[in-house]
């Protein structure tokens, strides 16, 4: 059966690692919004296009996830996905697809995402960007870790 794994984490959580991981152990099929982002960009500094593409490209993402779902093929997304209504959002659109839906959550602290992000910034790989400490203070603030109702779609946690 087709599985839609959801990536859960802030940026430095290692969320491309591990889908990285899970595209050859599970032979899915794995879709970054970074890296489309990045192809898309004139200037990797401009966060109001940047945000602006990212809508788009995650509304592709999915749209082509749910096909590839559709026939079979299990999908990896590396969104983030940030906010309980959003996890269940997804969560619901894939069940009513008729495939199953993991929840990986890359749960890390603030210190050790920045010690990650310092070092991932000092030379970044193709298909990531620069985040700054004042960003990454922000994003915390408003990331939701998953609920106790998530805990049954909750397949992962590191």
């Amino acid at each position: 059966m087709a599985t839609l794994f959801l990536i859960c984490g802030l940026p430095g959580s290692g969320k491309t690692t591990l889908a990285r991981q899970l595209e050859k152990t599970r032979n899915a099929l794995r879709l970054c919004p970074d890296e489309w982002i990045a192809q898309l960009l004139d200037d990797p500094n401009d966060r109001i296009e940047m945000d602006r593409l990212r809508e788009r490209i995650e509304s592709i993402q999915w749209k082509t996830a749910k096909r590839a779902l559709t026939l079979g093929t299990s999908v990896i997304l590396e969104n983030g996905f940030w906010s309980r209504e959003e996890r269940m959002r997804f969560r619901s659109e894939t069940e009513s697809l008729g495939v199953q839906a993991e929840l990986h959550f890359l749960n890390i602290g603030l210190d050790e995402l920045w010690s990650r992000l310092e070092k991932r910034n000092a030379h970044l790989p193709q298909g990531s960007f620069h985040v700054s400490r004042e960003e990454l203070e922000t994003w915390f603030q408003w990331f939701e870790p998953p609920s106790e109702d998530e805990k049954p779609f909750l397949t992962h946690t590191r």
